[in-house]
């Protein structure tokens, strides 16, 4: 069943890719990024492959309160529908905490939360006035324990917006609202490019984002992707003795 998927961050990395396989699904895409000539392109290239799928894009800056509201209102009013929305917009920079960085973690903090929250409020607008809808709310494996150094503000934005998905999901528990909470691992992607090596336990982007599409399109509760080895180093991640934890991170 064809569905129309709004995606936020589109225009490169997890959410560019989010789009090429969601498309090969047989869905239609609402995609938004700040990026307006990358979204541009991904359409003229996922249209060219798959000419039957409708792409409709948008400039969006997901920290502008205002914008997110009235795209997600257009782009609904567009397809007559949305039937998923994925919060996908995010940034990884930051710096450790006390080191005279702060715009950079502040920058972190108000994209992924307050822009999170933004996207989750119009989604949940959207929704609640077609009695139905999916949201996806794109985490991090660094949400499932405080993290040390320059990622401390980034996994915390993380955590943050895991709990706010949940939250909806306790809401709307029993309606035809779902809710998915994806806790991606070291997936290939612009945000980790250029940190200095490749992490252990990297993964292609399109072998990643294919474990997250199997999540979301099962409308998944919550999953770590891809699932192994991410699954079980969560249990590990979150109980951890102290010493043993800064060991691993």
């Amino acid at each position: 069943m064809t569905k129309t998927i709004l995606i936020t961050g589109a225009s490169s990395g997890l959410g560019a890719e989010m789009a090429r396989q969601f498309a090969a699904l047989g869905h239609d895409l609402a995609l938004c990024a700040r990026r307006l000539d990358r979204l541009e392109e991904l359409r003229a290239e996922i249209t060219a492959a798959r000419p039957d799928r409708r792409v409709e894009v948008r400039e969006l800056d997901v920290t502008d309160d205002d914008a997110v509201a009235a795209v997600f209102s257009d782009l609904a009013g567009t397809f007559g529908h949305l039937d998923r929305v994925v919060v996908n917009a995010g940034l990884g920079k930051g710096a450790p905490l006390g080191t005279g960085k702060h715009h950079a973690n502040r920058q972190t903090a108000v994209t992924n939360f307050l822009g999170a929250l933004a996207q989750t409020d119009a989604a949940l607008e959207v929704f609640r006035a077609q009695g139905a809808g999916h949201l996806v709310m794109i985490s991090s494996m660094a949400a499932m324990r405080g993290m040390p150094g320059a990622t401390t503000t980034y996994a915390a934005t993380k955590a943050g917006v895991a709990h706010l998905a949940e939250g909806v999901r306790a809401e709307v528990h029993g309606t035809p609202i779902k809710v998915t909470v994806l806790y991606p691992g070291f997936i290939a992607s612009e945000m980790n490019d250029g940190t200095g090596g490749n992490p252990p336990m990297l993964v292609s982007t399109e072998k990643g984002v294919r474990a997250m599409v199997a999540a979301i399109e099962k409308e998944k509760d919550s999953a770590c992707v891809p699932p192994l080895p991410w699954a079980p180093l969560s249990v590990v991640m979150k109980h951890a003795p102290m010493p043993l934890f800064r060991k691993l991170v």
